[in-house]
C-alpha cells in the first residue's frame, strides 16, 4: 500500500501523465457573428435575469442565516435545494472567461462572499441547501447508512446536489481566480474527508447505489489544486467499482441504468486515470465512450430514453416515447470527449463533439431564452423551455453553462508547437502573441478562411471532418494550391515559418446523407455536412402549442397531444438511396424539399432546415421507410400496434415508473428496506418492509389499480394498500407471460378526488414486489 501511495503521489502531483494537446483557457477565445454567439448572448441575458438573491436562499437557510428573499420553487424548494446555485456560480464564471462581461464578473464576486457567509456560520467546512441536510450527515457520520438509487438516508441525491456546489466553487477559482472560492472549496473537502473517514469501503460503495453527480472527478480536481494526496485517495473512494469493472473489461452493463448518473462517473475515472497514470480506468473511460458514441447514440448526439440506456439493439423506445435524449447527458459527454481529445488527439473526438454541439445544445436553447430538458426522437413531438423564474430542473443548471463555453473546444494546442482547428465556427484564438481568426459563415457556407496575424513556426493542424467525403477539402495557402494530406488523426498539418497576413483557405465540401437508426431499424435521419435537418409538422393548422413549461414538478416533460406514429410522415421510395431525391431551395440555405419523395397529411409543402433553427413547433427528426407496395401495409402494422398503447394511454388518470428517479420523486416514493434494479431492460422497485407512492386523481374518476410484474418473481406475498386501507393480498404465482398486468378494481366507497396512497407491504418472510409498472386508470 505504501509504495502504491508514494507512485500516485508522484504521478498526481507532477500532473499525471502527460497530455498530448491542451484545450485554451476561455478567455483566450473569442466568438465573432454566428449561430455559437447568438446562442452565447441569449444565454447571458438568462444568466443576468436570474436572482442570485433567491439562489443563495438555501444555503443561508440551511446555515441558520435569514435569507435576503425566499428561494426559487420547483426543483429548487422540493429536496434538491441549492443545485442550481452551483451550476449559476459555474455558468458565471464560465461566461465571465468567455466575454469579459463586467456585470457578470460582480456577481460572481457577490454571490461567491454570499455563499461564504453561508459557509463560515456553517463553521465546519459544510454549504449545502439541502433541506434538513444537518441531520442526514450527522447519521453518516455515525456510520448509519441508508442508501437507495436516488436516495441517501432519506434525502434526494444529496451528494449530486453538493457536486454541484464543488463543481462552482472549482470553476470560480479556476475560470475566474476568486481565492475566497478557493479556500471554501478547500474546506468543503475536508469536511468531506472528515464525514466519510469512519465509513468502510463496502459502505463507501452502498452509497454509490446513489447518483452522485461528478464527486470523484471534482475531489481529483481539489488534489491537483492543492498538490495533497488525501483528495485523490478520497477521488478514489467516491468511484462506483460495480460501473468501473466491467467497463474496464470491455463489457457493455448499461441497458437499463439511469445514463446521467453513469456519465459523470466516467468522467472521474478518465480524470482519476489520467493523474494516476492508471491504464484500467483510462481504459474503462474509452470503452464508455466508444459504447455510448457508437452504439447508444442517435443523429443529433444525444442519447436516452426517460433518462435511462435503453438495449442497444432496441431504438423502440426512442421512437415511441416523448422523453427522448435528456440535454445534461450531452452536457456531461462533451466534457468528456475534451478530455479524451486532449490525452490523444483525434478527429474522431472532435467529430462527435460537432455533432452533439451544433444538433442537441445548439438545439436546446429557444432563440428567446429557455432550456429544454428531454428533446423527443418521436414523429410529430415538440419540445418544451423553461421560464427564468419557474424551472429549475438540472438541464437549466447544464444550459447555463454549455452556451457560455462555445469557445472551449474550437481550438487546441501542442505546446508551442501547434495548433489544432477542431470545429470550423467564426472566432479568434489568442496564442504565443499570435492572433489566428476563423472568418466564415459555417455552416452556411463551405468556406473558410484562417488568418494569421503575427509571425511565428508552427504546425496548423485543420481536422477533416468525417462528412467529408475523402479527397474533397480543398486547401490555399496565400492563394497557392496545396495537397490536404490527411493524417492517421484525421487532420492535415501545414508546416511553415508563418507571417503577418498568411491565410489559409479551406472548402469543406458538404453533401446529404441518410443515416439511419442506430438498431437498423427503418427510420432515417438526414444531414447535410454536419447539419441535422428535420422537418416542421403541418397536422394541426391551427394548434396552439403550448411551448413554455410550468412550474409543475414535471413541466419539464412535453406532455400534450402525442400523435399516432401511423401519421408520421414517411419517405416512400423504391430505392433505399433515395437522398438523390432532396433538392436545395434557392435563396435557403440549408433549406431542401422532397418532391414526391415524402407521403403523410399536409406534406406537400414539407421543408428540411436545421434541427437547431426549429422552434415552438413540432417536428420530425427521423422518418420511417417504406416501399410504394409496402406503404399501406406498413401503415396499417403501426396502427394496430399503436391502438393499444394510445387507448390505455387514454383510460390512464396517473401513473408511476418504478425504480426510476423522476417518476419516483414526483409521486413521493416512500418505504422501508428500499431496492431497486432492472431486469430484461425494465426497471423495478421493491421493499423488504413497504413502499408507497401518491397518484393524483383530481376528478375522482378512478376505477382500477393496475400492476404489472414479473413471472420469475413468483412466490412474494404483500398486502396491497388504497388510503390505509387493505385492497388486496397479493400471492405472485407462476405466469407464461415474461411480464403481465394485475388489476385491482377500486371499491366505490375508496374512490374521490384528490391525492391516493398506494402501499405494498411485505408479508413476513417475503418482500413487496418487485413492481414493473403502476397505473390508474378509468372505467
Amino acid at each position: 500500500m505504501r509504495s502504491w501511495r508514494i507512485l500516485v503521489l508522484a504521478v498526481a502531483l507532477s500532473g499525471g501523465a502527460a497530455c498530448a494537446a491542451d484545450l485554451f483557457p476561455l478567455q483566450d477565445v473569442r466568438l465573432h457573428a454566428g449561430p455559437f454567439l447568438d446562442a452565447q448572448q441569449t444565454d447571458l441575458r438568462y444568466l443576468l435575469a436570474l436572482d442570485p438573491d433567491r439562489l443563495a436562499a438555501p444555503f443561508l437557510r440551511e446555515a441558520g442565516l435569514t435569507p435576503r428573499k425566499l428561494p426559487y420553487g420547483n426543483w429548487e424548494s422540493s429536496g434538491l435545494d441549492g443545485h442550481m446555485g452551483g451550476h449559476y456560480l459555474s455558468a458565471l464564471a464560465l461566461m465571465s472567461a468567455a466575454t469579459g462581461d463586467a456585470e457578470v464578473r460582480r456577481r460572481l464576486d457577490d454571490f461567491v462572499a454570499e455563499l461564504k457567509r453561508a459557509q463560515d456560520a456553517n463553521s465546519d467546512g459544510y454549504l449545502g441547501g439541502i433541506p434538513g441536510g444537518r441531520a442526514a450527515w450527522a447519521e453518516l457520520r455515525a456510520g448509519q447508512l441508508r442508501a437507495d438509487s436516488f436516495s441517501v438516508n432519506g434525502k434526494w441525491v444529496p451528494w449530486y446536489n453538493l457536486h454541484k456546489t464543488f463543481a462552482g466553487l472549482r470553476d470560480a477559482w479556476l475560470h475566474a481566480g476568486n481565492g475566497d472560492a478557493r479556500t471554501m472549496l478547500v474546506r468543503l473537502a475536508d469536511w468531506t474527508l472528515d464525514l466519510t473517514a469512519h465509513l468502510s469501503d463496502a459502505q463507501m460503495q452502498d452509497m454509490l447505489r446513489a447518483e452522485q453527480g461528478g464527486m470523484n472527478e471534482v475531489l481529483a480536481d481539489v488534489s491537483r489544486i492543492t498538490g495533497d494526496l488525501k483528495y485523490l485517495q478520497l477521488a478514489r473512494r467516491f468511484s462506483q467499482r460495480a460501473l468501473l469493472e466491467p467497463l474496464e473489461a470491455g463489457e457493455d452493463r448499461l441497458s437499463g441504468l439511469h445514463a446521467n448518473t453513469q456519465i459523470p462517473k466516467v468522467i472521474g475515472f478518465e480524470r482519476i486515470g489520467e493523474m494516476t497514470g492508471d491504464e484500467g480506468w483510462l481504459r474503462a473511460a474509452r470503452f464508455f465512450w466508444r459504447t455510448v458514441v457508437e452504439h447508444r447514440t442517435v443523429a443529433i448526439g444525444g442519447n436516452s430514453v426517460n433518462e435511462h440506456f435503453h438495449t442497444a439493439d432496441d431504438f423502440r423506445p426512442m421512437i415511441e416515447e416523448v422523453q427522448g435524449p435528456e440535454t445534461c447527458n450531452t452536457y456531461n459527454m462533451l466534457k468528456l470527449t475534451g478530455m479524451l481529445f486532449q490525452r490523444a488527439p483525434a478527429a474522431s473526438y472532435a467529430d462527435f463533439y460537432e455533432r452533439a454541439l451544433y444538433n442537441h445544445i445548439l438545439a436546446s436553447q429557444r432563440p428567446g431564452g429557455g432550456f429544454v430538458y428531454f428533446t423527443p426522437m418521436r414523429p410529430n413531438h415538440y419540445r418544451v423551455y423553461s421560464q427564468v423564474d419557474q424551472a429549475m430542473w438540472c438541464c437549466v443548471g447544464t444550459g447555463i453553462e454549455s452556451h457560455a463555453k462555445y469557445g472551449e473546444f474550437i481550438y487546441a494546442h501542442d505546446g508551442d508547437r501547434a495548433l489544432y482547428v477542431n470545429l470550423y465556427a467564426p472566432s479568434e484564438v489568442r496564442w504565443r502573441g499570435l492572433r489566428i481568426e476563423q472568418q466564415t459563415r459555417f455552416p452556411d457556407s463551405e468556406d473558410v478562411r484562417i488568418a494569421v496575424t503575427g509571425a511565428g513556426r508552427f504546425v496548423l493542424r485543420l481536422r477533416r471532418p468525417a462528412w467529408v467525403s475523402a479527397g474533397a477539402m480543398r486547401l490555399r495557402v496565400n492563394g497557392v494550391s496545396v495537397p490536404a494530406r490527411v493524417g492517421k488523426d484525421g487532420y492535415v498539418s501545414i508546416e511553415r515559418a508563418w507571417r503577418d497576413g498568411d491565410t489559409v483557405d479551406l472548402r469543406l465540401p458538404m453533401h446529404l446523407r441518410l443515416e439511419r437508426m442506430p438498431d437498423q431499424s427503418d427510420y432515417y435521419a438526414v444531414l447535410y455536412g454536419p447539419v441535422v435537418l428535420a422537418a416542421k409538422s403541418r397536422l394541426f393548422e391551427d394548434e396552439r402549442l403550448n411551448v413554455l413549461a410550468d412550474d409543475s414538478r414535471m413541466g419539464h416533460v412535453p406532455g400534450g397531444q402525442v400523435c399516432p406514429l401511423d401519421a408520421a410522415p414517411t419517405f416512400v421510395s423504391n430505392r433505399r438511396d433515395f437522398e438523390r431525391g432532396f433538392r436545395p431551395v434557392p435563396g435557403k440555405p440549408l433549406t431542401f424539399t422532397a418532391p414526391g419523395l415524402v407521403r403523410g397529411e399536409r406534406t406537400d409543402r414539407m421543408e428540411f432546415i436545421p434541427f437547431f433553427r426549429l422552434h415552438d413547433v413540432r417536428y420530425t427528426v427521423y422518418f420511417p421507410y417504406a416501399t410504394p407496395a409496402g406503404y399501406a401495409q406498413f401503415q396499417e402494422e403501426t396502427a394496430a400496434r399503436e391502438k393499444d398503447r394510445l387507448a390505455l394511454d387514454a383510460r390512464t388518470i396517473d401513473q408511476v415508473a418504478p425504480g426510476e428517479q423522476q417518476p419516483e420523486v414526483e409521486h413521493g416514493l416512500a418505504g422501508e428496506g428500499l431496492d431497486a434494479g432492472t431486469s430484461q431492460g425494465r426497471h423495478w422497485r421493491r421493499a423488504d418492509g413497504w413502499f408507497s407512492y401518491r397518484l393524483q386523481d383530481a376528478h375522482g374518476e378512478g376505477r382500477v389499480l393496475r400492476l404489472i410484474f414479473a413471472a420469475a418473481d413468483a412466490g412474494r406475498q404483500f398486502d396491497v394498500y388504497l388510503n390505509g386501507a387493505l385492497l388486496a393480498q397479493v400471492s405472485l404465482e407462476a405466469n407464461p407471460e415474461t411480464f403481465y398486468d394485475r388489476d385491482l378494481t377500486l371499491p366505490a366507497d375508496a374512490v374521490r378526488a384528490g391525492a391516493l396512497e398506494v402501499k405494498l407491504v411485505a408479508h413476513p418472510g417475503s418482500a413487496a414486489g418487485p413492481l414493473y409498472g403502476l397505473r390508474l386508470l378509468r372505467e
